[in-house]
């Protein structure tokens, strides 16, 4: 049995019936939306009612698009009701009559745009399992009922993923530190060899405090990172947000960026930094250059960024320059041995080749 509601209720309920049921590819009339109201939430409305609700939900801001017809229909007589003839040719005087139909709702984002967003946080590796859970179900509500039918695949996502529950409160938390030029404290976690997350701890057993200048925040590989100065000294550090825990603003202004050694007195360029810590390493940045086959040249591109410089071609193979974070090409060269070879510098060719001698003889050994 439905039971009688407020009037002041049927502009909300056309306003969920526009959201839950129409795109650009569903649209609705007025006798469409009015059988709904009655179906669904027990209420009638006439189509005059529907249609002042409608304009005032344009009013205040709704985009709601519609088709508009004209149709020729006869002149009645406001007092009486009746059909106004026309002297000269005695027939019933017409007048246009503008009809609307095939109401929708413009969306803030399309389909593709949300399928997006969500394939994001499924494919992420930073948001715990139920709070990924919720913000997806958050996007489809952006949406109608035919988007939602076609996302299935949320309850096959992994549910052992770190359950840092303070990850969205370290995120306010940093940006408000951020956004006020301030330090923060906080414990940082890793696994251990039971597969279990464990505070970082000094010497002596207690609990390791890190204080430090947060810059800014950033995705990569998945995983969100902190990029920020440890205290204790001159250069720039990333910190996984999802291992942080009991994170406090401090009332310590930051250590300006420009005064770090790697800043060369400038600002943080946040997409100059991301280009040149692509494992997110923290140690010095070095103009580099070496060789590969050409095959590789797209993985070069989606790896280092279009600054790259190509040159010396041949056949088969070509050599890059390119200025990258030291330890990044350590492990880009070790990762795509032995088709990367380091040119210069000289100490980090070295390097890359100690570390795959030894690998051999450990390899060797066993």
């Amino acid at each position: 049995m439905y039971t009688k509601q407020p009037k002041k209720m049927l502009i909300l309920n056309i306003l969920d019936i526009f959201r839950r049921y129409t795109d650009e590819d569903h649209r609705l009339s007025q006798k469409e939306i009015a059988d709904i109201l009655k179906k669904e939430y027990g209420m009638t409305a006439d189509r005059k009612a529907i249609r002042r609700n409608i304009l005032n939900l344009m009013d205040c801001g709704y985009d709601i698009e519609y088709s508009e017809t004209i149709r020729m229909v006869p002149v009645k007589d406001k007092e009486t009701g009746k059909q106004v003839m026309d002297p000269n040719t005695g027939k019933p005087q017409m007048e246009e009559s503008y009809i609307w139909s095939d109401f929708y709702l413009e969306r803030q984002f399309t389909d593709g745009e949300l399928r997006l967003l969500i394939d994001g946080l499924l494919f992420s590796k930073h948001v715990p399992y139920n709070q990924c859970k919720e913000l997806v179900e958050k996007l489809e509500g952006l949406s109608n009922i035919y988007f939602r039918s076609h996302v299935q695949h949320i309850s096959r996502m992994p549910e052992d993923r770190d359950t840092n529950m303070q990850l969205f409160l370290n995120i306010e938390l940093l940006d408000e530190a951020i956004s006020k030029n301030r330090k923060v404290s906080f414990k940082y976690a890793e696994y251990g060899t039971d597969k279990q997350i464990h505070i970082k701890k000094r010497p002596d057993g207690s609990d390791r405090v890190y204080i430090i200048s947060p810059y800014q925040m950033a995705a990569k590989e998945g995983k969100y990172y902190l990029i920020c100065n440890y205290d204790k000294y001159d250069d720039i550090s990333n910190y996984r947000l999802d291992r942080i825990r009991d994170l406090k603003i401090l009332d310590e202004p930051v250590k300006p960026f420009e005064e770090l050694k790697w800043s060369n007195g400038q600002q943080l360029d946040l997409a100059e930094y991301m280009k040149e810590h692509v494992y997110m390493y923290s140690s010095d940045n070095a103009r580099v250059k070496f060789r590969i086959p050409k095959a590789m040249i797209s993985d070069v591109i989606d790896m280092f960024g279009r600054d790259v410089r190509f040159f010396d071609e041949g056949d088969t193979g070509v050599s890059v320059a390119v200025k990258t974070n030291e330890l990044a090409m350590v492990q880009f060269a070790k990762s795509f041995a032995p088709d990367v070879i380091v040119l210069e510098p000289q100490e980090l060719a070295d390097r890359v080749r100690d570390d795959m001698v030894e690998a051999v003889r450990k390899y060797n050994a066993n």
